[in-house]
C-alpha cells in the first residue's frame, strides 16, 4: 500500500503549525496501520521523532485511569453511582447534593479546575504525595465551583480525586494498580508513570520571544526552562505532579494499545495479536487475549451524556458537540507545556489515531485524520 500519501500530509501538519516533531499510530480493531513520524524529538541533537519516541501523556492519561475505574467496577469492588465519600470520607461537597463517582469521571462533579502551570517537577526528582495533594486542592476556597450533577465542567481535580479512590479501593498505590492491571496486559512496556530507561524521549519547546523567557522560567519550577534554539525555548525533563489526571509518559505505539482495546470493547490482545487471540500476519504468536472490562462497560464509557460548554463528556472521553463527516467519534487531548496530543476513536469505522507531538501550541489535524479514513487499508 503506498503511504506517499499520508506522509506527506503528516509532515505538512506539522510544518504548518511549526512543531518540531510529531510521531503517528493508526490501528484497527486487530492490528497496527501504520506508525511514523516527522521532524525532531531534539532539536539541538537533530534526533529524528519516531513512533517510539517517548512522550508525556498529559490528559491522555485521563481515559486510562477511567479504564482503571471501571475494571474495579466490573470487579464488583466499587459502585460507580456511590457518593465519594463513600470511599473517602474526608471529602464532601457544600450542600445535600453529594458527587458520585461516575460524575468525577464526566466532569460534573462540581469541581473547579485550578490553572496547572506549576503542577509538574523534575523528572528526576520525587513528586508529592498524591493524598496530600488533593488535600490541599480540596482545602482551597470554593474548590466546588458549581451545581454537582449539572453541566460538564473539565476538572483535573476531579481525576485526582477517582486516582484515590482506586488507590483506597485496591490497597496500593494508583501508579501500581494502572500498571499491573492495564499497561502490562496490554503490553504496554515503553510507558508508565516515569520516563522508560533506554528510550529516546520528546524534548518539549515552547515558541515565544526571547525576551520572555526570563518570565517564563520565573513562572515555572526552579530548573524546567532549557536552553533555546532558534524560536524555541527547550524544557528540560519532567513529569506531571498529578498521575490520575495526566502522569503518564510513553509512546504513540502504546497509546495505540490502548486505544484497540477500546475498539475491541475491552479485550485485549497481546501485542501483534487479534482481538480473538490468534496471530495476526507477519507477527510472532503470543498469549491469547484476555478481557479489561466488560463489553458493556467499554461501550457504556464512550456514551455521551453530560453536555458542556465546549466539549460533552462520557467517562474518560469527550467530544466536541458536531460529529464531523466521518461519523461519530471519542476522543482526549494530552496537552500542556511542551507537548500537544490527541488520541481518537472511530468505533463505529473501528478505527483509533494516536498524534504525539514536541510543542506547545496545537495544531489543524482535521484534513490528516480524515485523510486517514479515506484510505483503503488492507
Amino acid at each position: 500500500m503506498d503511504l506517499t500519501a499520508l506522509r506527506r500530509a503528516l509532515s505538512k501538519t506539522a510544518a504548518k503549525s511549526r512543531v518540531p516533531g510529531m510521531s503517528l499510530a493508526v490501528v484497527s480493531r486487530d492490528r497496527v496501520l501504520y506508525s511514523g513520524a516527522t521532524g525532531y524529538a531534539d532539536v539541538s541533537a537533530l534526533t529524528p521523532a519516531t513512533a517510539d519516541t517517548v512522550y508525556p501523556w498529559f490528559s491522555m492519561t485521563k481515559p486510562v485511569t477511567a479504564t482503571a475505574v471501571l475494571r474495579l467496577s466490573d470487579q464488583g469492588l466499587l459502585d460507580l453511582h456511590a457518593p465519594v465519600h463513600e470511599y473517602l470520607p474526608w471529602l464532601r461537597a457544600p450542600g445535600p447534593a453529594q458527587p458520585t463517582v461516575w460524575q468525577l469521571l464526566s466532569h460534573s462533579a462540581g469541581l473547579g479546575n485550578p490553572l496547572p502551570v506549576t503542577w509538574i517537577h523534575p523528572a528526576g526528582a520525587t513528586g508529592p504525595d498524591q493524598e496530600e495533594m488533593l488535600r490541599k486542592l480540596m482545602a482551597r476556597r470554593r474548590a466546588f465551583r458549581y451545581r454537582v450533577g449539572g453541566a460538564g465542567h473539565y476538572s483535573n481535580v476531579g481525576y485526582l480525586v477517582a486516582a484515590q479512590i482506586i488507590s483506597q479501593v485496591s490497597g496500593e498505590p494508583f501508579t501500581r494498580y494502572v500498571q499491573r492491571e492495564i499497561l502490562t496486559p496490554l503490553g504496554m512496556g515503553s510507558t508508565g508513570f516515569s520516563y522508560p530507561p533506554g528510550r529516546q524521549a520528546a524534548t518539549g519547546y515552547v515558541r515565544l520571544p526571547r525576551h520572555l523567557a526570563p518570565l517564563l522560567a520565573r513562572i515555572l519550577p526552579p530548573g524546567t526552562l532549557g536552553p533555546r534554539h532558534g524560536d524555541y525555548s527547550s524544557l528540560n525533563p519532567f513529569l506531571v505532579d498529578g498521575a490520575g489526571y495526566g502522569g503518564l509518559v510513553g509512546t504513540v505505539l502504546d497509546a495505540a494499545e490502548f486505544a484497540r482495546l477500546h475498539l475491541n470493547d475491552g479485550l485485549a490482545a497481546a501485542p501483534g495479536t487479534t482481538a480473538s487471540g490468534t496471530t495476526a500476519p507477519g507477527t510472532a504468536a503470543g498469549p491469547t487475549a484476555n478481557r479489561i472490562l466488560q463489553e458493556s462497560t467499554a461501550r457504556a464509557m464512550r456514551e455521551i451524556h453530560v453536555r458542556g460548554k465546549r466539549f460533552d463528556h462520557s467517562a474518560g472521553w469527550f467530544r466536541k458537540h458536531t460529529h464531523g463527516p466521518h461519523g461519530s467519534y471519542v476522543e482526549h487531548f494530552g496537552t500542556g507545556l511542551g507537548f500537544w496530543n490527541i488520541m481518537r476513536l472511530y468505533p463505529e469505522r473501528g478505527r483509533a489515531v494516536v498524534l504525539m507531538s514536541n510543542g506547545s501550541t496545537s495544531y489543524d489535524y482535521a484534513a490528516l485524520f480524515s485523510l486517514i479514513l479515506r484510505m483503503p487499508w488492507t
